[in-house]
Protein backbone atom coordinates (compact mmCIF):
# COMPACT_ATOMS: atom_id res chain seq x y z
CA UNK A 1 0.00 0.00 0.00
CA UNK A 2 1.35 3.41 -0.98
CA UNK A 3 1.02 5.64 2.10
CA UNK A 4 1.70 8.94 0.35
CA UNK A 5 4.30 10.34 2.74
CA UNK A 6 7.41 10.10 0.60
CA UNK A 7 9.54 13.23 1.17
CA UNK A 8 7.23 14.49 3.90
CA UNK A 9 9.16 15.85 6.90
CA UNK A 10 8.48 14.17 10.22
CA UNK A 11 9.58 15.26 13.68
CA UNK A 12 9.62 12.43 16.23
CA UNK A 13 10.04 13.50 19.83
CA UNK A 14 11.67 10.94 22.10
CA UNK A 15 13.03 9.32 18.96
CA UNK A 16 15.98 7.72 20.72
CA UNK A 17 13.82 5.43 22.83
CA UNK A 18 12.13 2.14 22.08
CA UNK A 19 8.80 3.45 20.85
CA UNK A 20 10.17 6.67 19.34
CA UNK A 21 12.95 4.86 17.55
CA UNK A 22 10.53 2.35 16.05
CA UNK A 23 8.23 5.18 14.92
CA UNK A 24 11.11 7.09 13.33
CA UNK A 25 12.32 4.02 11.45
CA UNK A 26 8.83 3.12 10.25
CA UNK A 27 8.24 6.64 8.92
CA UNK A 28 11.62 6.68 7.21
CA UNK A 29 10.86 3.29 5.68
CA UNK A 30 7.92 4.91 3.89
CA UNK A 31 10.14 7.64 2.47
CA UNK A 32 9.65 10.41 5.02
CA UNK A 33 12.58 12.59 6.03
CA UNK A 34 12.83 12.28 9.80
CA UNK A 35 14.12 14.61 12.52
CA UNK A 36 14.87 12.46 15.56
CA UNK A 37 14.78 14.42 18.83
CA UNK A 38 15.89 13.03 22.17
CA UNK A 39 17.24 14.35 25.44
CA UNK A 40 20.31 12.18 24.81
CA UNK A 41 22.19 13.06 21.62
CA UNK A 42 23.75 9.59 21.46
CA UNK A 43 20.34 7.91 21.52
CA UNK A 44 18.98 10.19 18.80
CA UNK A 45 22.07 9.54 16.69
CA UNK A 46 21.75 5.78 17.14
CA UNK A 47 18.26 5.92 15.61
CA UNK A 48 19.47 8.18 12.80
CA UNK A 49 22.34 5.77 12.06
CA UNK A 50 19.86 2.92 11.57
CA UNK A 51 17.79 5.09 9.23
CA UNK A 52 20.70 6.33 7.15
CA UNK A 53 22.22 2.86 6.91
CA UNK A 54 18.95 1.82 5.25
CA UNK A 55 19.45 4.61 2.69
CA UNK A 56 16.94 7.05 4.11
CA UNK A 57 17.33 10.66 5.27
CA UNK A 58 17.32 11.74 8.91
CA UNK A 59 18.91 14.15 11.36
CA UNK A 60 19.53 13.96 15.09
CA UNK A 61 18.66 16.67 17.61
CA UNK A 62 19.54 16.81 21.30
CA UNK A 63 16.33 18.22 22.76
CA UNK A 64 15.33 18.59 26.39
CA UNK A 65 11.55 18.94 26.22
CA UNK A 66 11.54 20.60 29.62
CA UNK A 67 13.32 23.60 28.06
CA UNK A 68 10.49 25.51 26.42
CA UNK A 69 12.77 28.32 25.30
CA UNK A 70 14.62 26.24 22.70
CA UNK A 71 11.61 25.20 20.61
CA UNK A 72 11.89 27.82 17.89
CA UNK A 73 15.63 27.22 17.46
CA UNK A 74 15.19 23.45 17.17
CA UNK A 75 12.38 23.73 14.61
CA UNK A 76 14.43 26.21 12.59
CA UNK A 77 17.26 23.67 12.43
CA UNK A 78 14.85 21.08 11.04
CA UNK A 79 13.44 23.52 8.50
CA UNK A 80 16.94 24.43 7.34
CA UNK A 81 18.11 20.84 6.89
CA UNK A 82 14.98 18.88 5.96
CA UNK A 83 12.18 21.39 5.34
CA UNK A 84 9.02 22.40 7.21
CA UNK A 85 7.45 19.80 9.49
CA UNK A 86 4.49 17.93 7.97
CA UNK A 87 4.19 15.15 10.55
CA UNK A 88 4.63 15.73 14.28
CA UNK A 89 4.86 12.74 16.60
CA UNK A 90 4.54 13.86 20.20
CA UNK A 91 6.22 11.12 22.19
CA UNK A 92 7.57 12.08 25.59
CA UNK A 93 9.34 10.18 28.32
CA UNK A 94 7.35 8.95 31.29
CA UNK A 95 7.61 10.24 34.85
CA UNK A 96 8.76 8.03 37.73
CA UNK A 97 6.25 5.66 39.31
CA UNK A 98 4.46 7.45 42.18
CA UNK A 99 1.14 7.49 44.00
CA UNK A 100 -1.24 10.26 42.98
CA UNK A 101 -1.12 11.80 46.45
CA UNK A 102 1.69 13.38 48.39
CA UNK A 103 3.84 14.57 45.46
CA UNK A 104 5.51 17.96 45.62
CA UNK A 105 4.13 20.71 43.41
CA UNK A 106 7.55 21.13 41.82
CA UNK A 107 7.54 17.51 40.63
CA UNK A 108 4.12 18.00 39.02
CA UNK A 109 5.31 21.25 37.43
CA UNK A 110 8.51 19.73 36.04
CA UNK A 111 6.71 16.88 34.32
CA UNK A 112 3.84 19.07 33.18
CA UNK A 113 6.36 21.23 31.32
CA UNK A 114 8.14 18.28 29.66
CA UNK A 115 5.13 16.04 29.00
CA UNK A 116 2.25 18.44 28.32
CA UNK A 117 3.24 22.05 27.79
CA UNK A 118 6.15 21.10 25.50
CA UNK A 119 3.78 19.08 23.28
CA UNK A 120 1.34 21.96 23.04
CA UNK A 121 4.06 24.55 22.37
CA UNK A 122 5.85 22.48 19.70
CA UNK A 123 2.53 21.79 17.98
CA UNK A 124 1.72 25.50 18.03
CA UNK A 125 5.11 26.19 16.42
CA UNK A 126 4.63 23.87 13.44
CA UNK A 127 0.86 24.21 13.01
CA UNK A 128 0.82 27.50 11.03
CA UNK A 129 2.94 25.94 8.29
CA UNK A 130 0.72 22.88 8.13
CA UNK A 131 -2.35 25.10 7.79
CA UNK A 132 -0.71 27.10 5.04
CA UNK A 133 0.14 23.92 3.11
CA UNK A 134 -3.29 22.41 3.86
CA UNK A 135 -1.74 19.15 5.09
CA UNK A 136 -0.50 17.92 8.42
CA UNK A 137 -0.50 15.09 10.94
CA UNK A 138 -0.28 15.53 14.71
CA UNK A 139 0.01 12.21 16.50
CA UNK A 140 0.40 12.10 20.26
CA UNK A 141 1.52 8.96 22.08
CA UNK A 142 0.20 8.68 25.61
CA UNK A 143 -0.53 5.57 27.72
CA UNK A 144 -3.25 3.02 28.35
CA UNK A 145 -3.50 4.73 31.75
CA UNK A 146 -5.64 7.47 30.21
CA UNK A 147 -8.46 4.91 29.85
CA UNK A 148 -7.74 2.59 32.77
CA UNK A 149 -5.47 4.35 35.29
CA UNK A 150 -2.45 2.26 36.19
CA UNK A 151 -1.62 1.72 39.85
CA UNK A 152 1.35 3.74 41.14
CA UNK A 153 1.55 5.84 37.96
CA UNK A 154 -0.30 8.83 39.39
CA UNK A 155 1.71 11.48 37.56
CA UNK A 156 1.49 9.71 34.22
CA UNK A 157 -2.24 8.95 34.49
CA UNK A 158 -3.10 12.56 35.24
CA UNK A 159 -0.74 14.41 32.91
CA UNK A 160 -1.21 12.21 29.85
CA UNK A 161 -4.99 12.40 30.19
CA UNK A 162 -4.83 16.18 29.70
CA UNK A 163 -3.33 15.58 26.25
CA UNK A 164 -6.36 13.55 25.21
CA UNK A 165 -8.71 16.50 25.81
CA UNK A 166 -6.29 18.85 24.08
CA UNK A 167 -5.91 16.63 20.99
CA UNK A 168 -9.65 16.07 20.60
CA UNK A 169 -10.29 19.81 20.79
CA UNK A 170 -7.48 20.53 18.34
CA UNK A 171 -8.81 18.00 15.83
CA UNK A 172 -12.07 19.94 15.56
CA UNK A 173 -10.20 23.23 15.09
CA UNK A 174 -7.89 22.15 12.25
CA UNK A 175 -9.84 19.46 10.39
CA UNK A 176 -10.87 21.74 7.53
CA UNK A 177 -7.21 22.63 6.98
CA UNK A 178 -6.31 19.08 5.96
CA UNK A 179 -4.75 18.36 9.34
CA UNK A 180 -5.54 15.39 11.56
CA UNK A 181 -4.86 15.04 15.28
CA UNK A 182 -4.98 11.64 16.95
CA UNK A 183 -3.96 9.93 20.17
CA UNK A 184 -2.25 6.53 20.19
CA UNK A 185 -2.16 4.42 23.35
CA UNK A 186 0.55 1.81 23.84
CA UNK A 187 -0.27 -1.15 26.02
CA UNK A 188 2.65 -3.21 27.22
CA UNK A 189 5.16 -2.84 24.43
CA UNK A 190 8.55 -4.51 24.92
CA UNK A 191 10.71 -1.44 25.53
CA UNK A 192 13.10 -0.27 28.22
CA UNK A 193 10.26 1.65 29.87
CA UNK A 194 8.22 -1.52 30.40
CA UNK A 195 11.27 -3.36 31.72
CA UNK A 196 11.83 -0.50 34.16
CA UNK A 197 8.21 -0.58 35.34
CA UNK A 198 8.28 -4.36 35.78
CA UNK A 199 11.51 -4.09 37.79
CA UNK A 200 10.08 -1.28 39.95
CA UNK A 201 6.95 -3.34 40.70
CA UNK A 202 9.02 -6.40 41.53
CA UNK A 203 11.12 -4.37 43.94
CA UNK A 204 8.07 -2.83 45.65
CA UNK A 205 6.40 -6.20 46.08
CA UNK A 206 9.49 -8.24 46.86
CA UNK A 207 8.98 -10.62 43.95
CA UNK A 208 11.17 -11.83 41.09
CA UNK A 209 11.00 -9.70 37.95
CA UNK A 210 10.26 -12.80 35.86
CA UNK A 211 7.18 -13.49 37.98
CA UNK A 212 5.90 -9.94 37.56
CA UNK A 213 6.49 -10.05 33.79
CA UNK A 214 4.75 -13.43 33.49
CA UNK A 215 1.75 -12.12 35.43
CA UNK A 216 1.63 -9.05 33.22
CA UNK A 217 1.82 -11.11 30.04
CA UNK A 218 -0.96 -13.39 31.24
CA UNK A 219 -3.32 -10.39 31.45
CA UNK A 220 -2.92 -9.63 27.73
CA UNK A 221 -5.37 -11.49 25.46
CA UNK A 222 -2.80 -12.09 22.71
CA UNK A 223 -0.44 -13.55 25.33
CA UNK A 224 2.65 -11.41 24.78
CA UNK A 225 4.10 -7.94 24.98
CA UNK A 226 3.87 -5.90 21.80
CA UNK A 227 6.77 -5.29 19.47
CA UNK A 228 7.96 -1.67 19.08
CA UNK A 229 7.71 -1.98 15.29
CA UNK A 230 4.02 -2.90 15.59
CA UNK A 231 3.44 0.38 17.38
CA UNK A 232 5.57 2.26 14.85
CA UNK A 233 3.52 0.82 12.00
CA UNK A 234 0.25 2.10 13.48
CA UNK A 235 1.65 5.59 13.98
CA UNK A 236 2.98 5.57 10.43
CA UNK A 237 -0.42 4.63 9.05
CA UNK A 238 -2.02 7.51 10.96
CA UNK A 239 0.62 9.81 9.47
CA UNK A 240 -0.27 8.69 5.97
CA UNK A 241 -2.46 10.06 3.24
CA UNK A 242 -4.58 6.92 3.60
CA UNK A 243 -5.62 7.99 7.12
CA UNK A 244 -6.93 11.40 6.08
CA UNK A 245 -10.43 10.65 7.45
CA UNK A 246 -9.23 9.54 10.88
CA UNK A 247 -9.04 12.42 13.33
CA UNK A 248 -9.99 13.14 16.92
CA UNK A 249 -9.54 9.46 17.66
CA UNK A 250 -7.93 7.51 20.48
CA UNK A 251 -6.41 4.32 19.09
CA UNK A 252 -5.21 1.45 21.25
CA UNK A 253 -2.22 -0.70 20.38
CA UNK A 254 -2.47 -3.01 23.37
CA UNK A 255 -3.09 -6.61 22.32
CA UNK A 256 -6.58 -6.32 23.81
CA UNK A 257 -5.23 -5.46 27.28
CA UNK A 258 -7.69 -2.66 28.13
CA UNK A 259 -10.86 -4.41 29.20
CA UNK A 260 -13.27 -1.52 28.72
CA UNK A 261 -15.13 -0.77 25.50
Amino acid sequence: MELGIKNKVALVLGGGGGLGGAIAQALAGEGAKVAVADIQQANAQATVDKITQAGQKAMALQWDLGDLNCIDDKVRQIEAELGPVDILVNNTGGPPPTPAHGQKAELWRTHFDSMVLSVIAITDRVLPGMRERKWGRIITSTSSGVIAPIANLGLSNALRLSLVGWSKTLAREVGRDGITANIVLPGRIATGRITYLDEAKAQREGRPVAEVAAESTASIPVGRYGKPQEYGDMVTFLASERASYITGSVIRVDGGLIASI
